[in-house]
């Protein structure tokens, strides 16, 4: 009687190098996007801008808004570009619905990549897109006098805060996808959670000054968190970097997890 050998049990690593590998793969691919239509990089550098010119400009006249030893404009500067992030991100879904109504995600989906894969492509690729605005903002702040750290560690943590934030978000919008099927219905509820997002933080004015119930509602807000991070690493206003870091990688890998559960409701 013959005896078949038993097959070896997979390496527990092997689940991991799949998932580095097909993620890496996949953040080429949306490199290359990037690359093939950059229009909307420049339009959105636009925004952020205006922001800062005109409401800080005005703000820092009327002086209405206790900001301590920092100038308005230092206050408001890494409020600015959290908002960016944000406004970056929040509609992201709509591009993997769209990959979804082309066939392109089914066809990704039927492989073996891992659905987390997937969603990290796409938390880098909005990561990436929260950093853009950053090339036009900052010499814009330098010009109206912000005084901006120019410590290179500081300057690439900044960017890692944003990139963190710019990912959550993203996988935030993409778990939305998963629910709402539809970009008019993702648009509408990603307009409906922008404004809120961004007026229950830090980004505009201090927390203290806030009634207590938004005061509650700030301090879960990871968006506070990442105001607060870059604020202490461009404009060396005090912060607990631990904390806000803490946050924004728990929220990060949160999002990451929420939305490969919620990606396969899209391909039903």
């Amino acid at each position: 009687m013959s005896v078949v050998a038993a097959q070896p049990p997979a390496s527990w690593a092997e689940p991991i190098r799949l998932l580095v590998t097909r993620t890496a793969a996949l953040g080429i691919v949306e490199l290359q996007k990037l690359r093939s239509d950059n229009t909307e990089l420049v339009t959105r550098m636009v925004q952020p801008v205006l922001w800062l010119l005109i409401f800080g400009q005005i703000f820092s006249r009327i002086r209405a808004i206790p900001t301590g030893d920092l100038s308005y404009l230092e206050f408001l500067t890494p409020g600015i570009l959290a908002q960016s992030a944000l406004f970056v991100a929040i509609f992201f879904g709509i591009q993997i619905i769209w990959e979804r109504d082309a066939g392109i995600l089914t066809k990704v989906m039927v492989t073996p990549t891992p659905r987390a894969a997937i969603v990290m492509a796409k938390a880098f690729a909005a990561g990436l897109r929260g950093l853009a605005p950053v090339v036009v903002l900052v010499p814009v702040a330098l010009l109206l006098g912000v005084g901006i750290t120019v410590n290179p560690l500081k300057l690439i943590a900044a960017a890692v805060a944003l990139m963190l934030s710019a990912g959550f978000f993203s996988c935030l919008s993409m778990a939305i996808a998963g629910v709402a099927q539809t970009r008019d219905r993702l648009m509408g509820i990603g307009q409906l959670m922008t404004m809120p997002l961004f007026f229950a933080s830090n980004a505009l004015y201090p927390i203290d000054i806030m009634p207590t119930w938004l005061q509650v509602i700030s301090q879960v807000n990871p968006l506070t968190y990442l105001v607060n991070a870059l604020r202490g690493l461009l404009v060396d206003a005090p912060a607990n970097l631990w904390a806000d870091f803490g946050v924004l990688v728990g929220s990060a890998v949160i999002g990451i997890v929420g939305a490969a559960a919620l990606l396969g409701k899209l391909v039903r």
